[in-house]
């Protein structure tokens, strides 16, 4: 087969959205260890009548066909909010994407990269940055290494060989995205334990669970930290205000008060800890589909994981704490609660920290002291749009 074989479709509607999800799941379907996910929830995120991200986003889609078959796909993306950011914190003016990238051999791979370049040329932008699934906050990278273990929620699962076809395009990676996999049943370093302690006994401190029966106000504090506390790292993109309440709505079937806190310091809140129990566990055994008896195994399971994977997957202490004594204290204090929690009421024996930027030293500094290990590795790529 050659290149002048491929023809490109742009889809759009909800027939050509609904096409676009479906050959997804085949490609996924096909590799090792990946978990199928809500076909539901994955046409709501390429819905721009449901997703708040496309308040301030624009996307194409894209299938490829060859030979009367559909062999791969991509999305091109504009995210207008991204084009306000700094330039050196990785995106920025004249700054597009690709995601949903998939496909059937190399040659695929080279006509669908060069139609999303040309339809983010055509609308102005000079430069590319991806794999990015729509939102940095939904599922960013590729992954290069950890195919050989299932991922946990909300984290892509990606064929090792995609990477040689995206960078023979002419891609140089731009941020390396790590996971960390922690054993959680053993107690922490006696160091740690000291530093919990003495946090106990600061009466300033209040490290708390967060309080699900007013579920809206809690989400609006833990973003409103994120917001703060994110905002210099590399490829942020500030949460709106239809995007709080849409991820306040969506996250809470899987919040459990036990295994998120929020850290007060003279009653003001200035930190927080989110952790979810892996439903990839769950998902996995119905195939991801709730019909016809799947809704049942999911309800069972919503109703009390145990023996999950625990992912804590959003940390943040408010930039005024940053690089001080206390972000660490506080936060070690928030991961010895919940690893509590998670071991005792949940019966959880592995934890999983990510994703964590590879220049946040602060995040791999506690990674490194809690003994966990790299176990997922995921790129992101950029390249000039001539």
């Amino acid at each position: 087969m050659t290149d002048a074989e491929i023809s490109i479709e742009a889809v759009s509607g909800k027939r050509g959205r609904a096409r676009f999800v479906d050959l997804g799941r085949v490609f996924s379907a096909r590799l090792e260890n990946f978990v199928p996910q809500l076909r539901g929830e994955q046409l709501e995120l390429v819905n721009p009548d449901k997703n708040p991200f496309f308040g301030h986003a624009r996307a194409q889609f894209f299938i490829a066909q060859r030979g009367g078959k559909q062999v791969g796909r991509i999305s091109a993306h504009i995210d207008e909010m991204a084009l306000t950011m700094p330039a050196e914190q990785g995106f920025g003016p004249g700054t597009g994407f690709f995601g949903y990238f998939d496909a059937e051999d190399d040659a695929v791979a080279a006509t669908l990269l060069q139609t999303a370049e040309k339809w983010l040329r055509d609308q102005g932008m000079n430069r590319v940055v991806g794999p990015i699934s729509l939102s940095v906050w939904e599922e960013p990278g590729l992954l290069v290494s950890g195919q050989d273990h299932p991922p946990m929620l909300m984290m892509g699962h990606h064929p090792a060989h995609y990477a040689g076809w995206i960078e023979a395009r002419g891609y140089e990676r731009a941020k390396t995205l790590y996971t960390y996999d922690l054993d959680i049943q053993g107690d922490f370093t006696p160091l740690i334990q000291r530093i919990i302690k003495s946090g106990e006994r600061n009466e300033r401190i209040n490290v708390r669970r967060v309080d699900k029966s007013r579920w809206d106000e809690e989400a609006a504090i833990v973003l409103s930290i994120l917001n703060d506390a994110w905002s210099d790292n590399w490829g942020f993109v500030p949460f709106t205000p239809e995007e709080v309440a849409y991820a306040g709505k969506k996250l809470k079937p899987i919040i459990f008060e036990e295994l998120n806190m929020i850290a007060e310091v003279d009653g003001k809140p200035v930190a927080f800890m989110l952790t979810w129990p892996d439903m990839n566990d769950a998902l996995a055994k119905i195939d991801g589909k709730l019909f016809p008896f799947g809704w049942f195994h999911m309800l069972r399971w919503l109703r009390g994981p145990r023996g999950s994977g625990m992912r804590v997957p959003l940390m943040g202490v408010l930039k005024e704490l940053h690089n001080s004594r206390l972000a660490s204290q506080l936060a070690f204090m928030m991961i010895e609660y919940i690893r509590r929690e998670a071991t005792g009421k949940f019966e959880a024996t592995r934890g999983e920290l990510g994703w964590v930027l590879e220049d946040n030293q602060g995040m791999l500094a506690i990674a490194d002291t809690i003994k966990s290990k790299v176990n997922r590795e995921y790129a992101i790529y950029e390249k000039p749009l001539a």
